[in-house]
């Protein structure tokens, strides 16, 4: 008799004990291959990606109930190639809002197309007033494939949101098992699902069966250190890039210094080096007011390395975008012109960012 109400003790106790709280994760979805359908399993490029709902994609992976208490959001379902400032400003602002409004929040995930994955992440990474972990994710391969790599993406997307150790890092991308540190990714391939990488500073992290593994973080300004306050804003100053090859048309830069562009960024060829046909028409540039001048941001189309001062540049008024490739030097210099529009601060900001 003892022994059968020790049974029952045991098992009222195990009833009232209360039941492990899993960390808040939201997972805000904006579309992409990771949300896309194919007319077979083996239709891996002539999907409709942005079909399936970021609900459809967290119920397709039971094994998220184990690790996080997800709430799901849809922000904008397309391709990502179609993707707006307003809806990056949309984001932020929705990012921002979660975090203030919930302590409990551990972090944030986005479902993202990889088109402009990179984009995105950076954006967040100097917008978000918080440093708890904002995720973006996404796949190369659609829901319906056979080999579809989003599911396991979004677990290992949600585990790293939900991880201590991935506080204060930034923006990160997770895919492929792999974190990268948003300022430093790029895509590097067109189908392979190892596309995403730093390619000279390399991976921030693992994420593995066992654990979430970080190795590295980067030392420029991010997040709950950034200067930049999207609160309010619409919209974000004009800029936009110039790509460098033999012979360009000048008629592309007299055309963006007509059409109120704030800023240009020239993704130049090697160290960045501009050509004769592009210098002639800077000459505007530097004849016009100084407080209707564009600035000009010196970019590199080689993908590796740092642009460094010149004389020759620096006597122009172009400012080195460091190692930043040009779409993230354009969505800085796009920022940076929220807060200023003096050359030097605009010059301080990339050397910071």
């Amino acid at each position: 008799m003892k022994f059968i109400a020790s049974l029952l003790i045991a098992g009222a106790l195990a009833q009232t004990a209360p039941k492990t709280q899993l960390p808040v994760v939201w997972v805000l979805s904006t579309g992409g291959t990771i949300a896309g359908q194919g007319s077979s399993s083996t239709d891996l490029s002539n999907y409709q990606p942005g079909t399936l709902r970021g609900e459809d994609l967290v119920k397709a992976v039971p094994e998220i109930r184990n690790v996080a208490d997800v709430k799901v959001e849809q922000v904008a379902n397309v391709n990502s190639s179609d993707l707006t400032i307003a809806n990056w400003l949309t984001l932020a602002n929705r990012i921002n809002g979660i975090f203030a409004g919930d302590s409990k929040v551990a972090g944030v995930v986005v479902t993202h197309g990889t088109n402009t994955l990179e984009e995105t992440a950076f954006f967040l990474n100097l917008t978000v007033k918080s440093d708890k972990p904002v995720v973006v994710v996404g796949a190369m391969r659609p829901a319906t494939a056979i080999s579809a790599d989003g599911p396991l993406n979004l677990l290992n997307a949600i585990r790293t949101a939900a991880a201590p150790e991935a506080r204060g890092k930034g923006a990160l991308v997770v895919m492929n098992d792999e974190i990268n540190g948003a300022r430093d990714v790029t895509k590097t391939n067109t189908y392979r699902v190892e596309t995403f990488r730093a390619p000279e500073l390399g991976y921030l992290g693992y994420v593995d069966e066992d654990k979430i593994s970080f190795y590295r973080t980067s030392t420029k300004r991010h997040t709950a250190n950034s200067e930049f306050d999207v609160r309010g804003l619409t919209a974000l100053p004009k800029v936009d890039i110039v790509y460098s090859y033999i012979q360009p048309s000048p008629e592309i830069v007299h055309a963006l210094i007509g059409s109120g562009d704030k800023g240009i960024v020239f993704a130049g060829t090697g160290a960045e080096n501009i050509s004769s046909f592009e210098k002639d028409p800077l000459k505007e540039v530097l004849s016009l007011p100084a407080e209707s001048r564009p600035i000009l941001i010196r970019a590199s189309r080689a993908g590796n390395g740092r642009v460094n001062p010149r004389d020759e540049y620096d006597q122009m008024g172009m400012i080195p975008a460091d190692n930043l490739n040009a779409q993230k030097a354009r969505i800085l210099l796009m920022l940076a012109l929220t807060v200023t529009k003096d050359p030097n601060q605009i010059k301080r900001i990339f050397s910071e960012y």
